[in-house]
């Protein structure tokens, strides 16, 4: 007897497949041909008009590609010009792989040009210490222009104005948590990564961003989950500046660190509840090496 339920939802299963395909080639032939019409489209491809509309649809919905006016040289007919469509920046994006294999290939030089092994470890951290001191600098002013209790937000407008869609939002303090009660940290959520195809295979690119992070703060941060890790939002703990006292009289801020000891992504906060709306990174990472 036919799995009939089987068999439906294999044939769906190929018919997206398809679709996707299909829009595929439809955004590579506007790459290679530049701005183009339904109907140059249609020529190139061997498709109907229709069809290609409906893959065009779909692709301007994703993002992909924008309608535009199409620009007539010289003297015009009657009526409106015709609409062409162009891939957008994120559409481009998509095609310019080469970038993130460029820049594994150059960390991977420095890291056999410093001997390999740790020496090539650490000369890689090097490098993405250096090459986020820069951004730092940037980020600084707009952190210290905020009030305290507003620098994660500051941060996520300055990550989101680079590219990384960030946002910042309170988090509750995690069961157990040394903290007084009713505290509150807040999460970092970068929803986007320029770097997580080359942070896949050089995670210290992400362990400088998150030291970044806790100098620019003033406080230790944890990264709870990466996109380069495969989850789907970079997520990063920052407690709240609210500190109590330990019984032995010294001051213990939140997640334990004590005055006079450096609160960094090295000595984290303890984390909170994970994470479990579309807003934040999904649960199954916690015992990872943070990245």
């Amino acid at each position: 007897m036919k799995n009939v339920g089987g068999t439906a939802r294999e044939a769906a299963e190929e018919h997206t497949t398809g679709e996707r395909r299909t829009r595929n080639r439809v955004a590579r032939s506007i790459l290679g041909h530049g701005p183009s019409t339904a109907a140059e489209l249609a020529k190139r491809l061997g498709l109907t008009q229709a069809a290609v509309r409906r893959h065009l649809d779909a692709l301007v919905a994703e993002n992909i590609v924008e309608a535009r006016d199409q620009r007539v040289y010289g003297s015009r007919g009657r009526g409106r010009p015709a609409k062409v469509f162009a891939l957008t920046d994120c559409g481009r994006d998509a095609f310019d792989q080469s970038y993130d294999q460029l820049a594994a290939d150059a960390l991977r030089w420095i890291a056999q040009t410093a001997g390999g092994g740790p020496q090539g470890e650490a000369a890689v951290s090097a490098f993405a210490r250096a090459r986020v001191a820069a951004q730092a600098e940037r980020y600084r002013a707009l952190v210290e222009a905020a009030a305290p209790e507003d620098r994660a937000k500051a941060l996520a407008r300055a990550l989101s104005a680079d590219g990384y869609a960030a946002t910042a939002r309170s988090a509750p303090a995690p069961a157990g948590g040394e903290g007084p009660r009713g505290f509150e940290g807040e999460q970092l959520c970068q929803h986007h990564c320029p770097v997580a195809h080359t942070a896949e295979q050089f995670p210290q690119l992400c362990e400088a961003e998150a030291e970044v992070f806790s100098a620019l703060l003033g406080t230790h941060v944890q990264r709870l989950a990466t996109i380069a890790h495969g989850d789907g939002v970079c997520t990063t703990y920052i407690p709240r500046a609210h500190q109590s006292a330990d019984p032995a009289g010294q001051t213990r801020k939140p997640g334990g660190a004590r005055d006079g000891t450096a609160g960094t992504a090295d000595s984290p906060a303890q984390p909170p509840a994970r994470p479990t709306d579309s807003d934040q990174a999904p649960a199954g990472t916690s015992g990872r090496n943070p990245a």
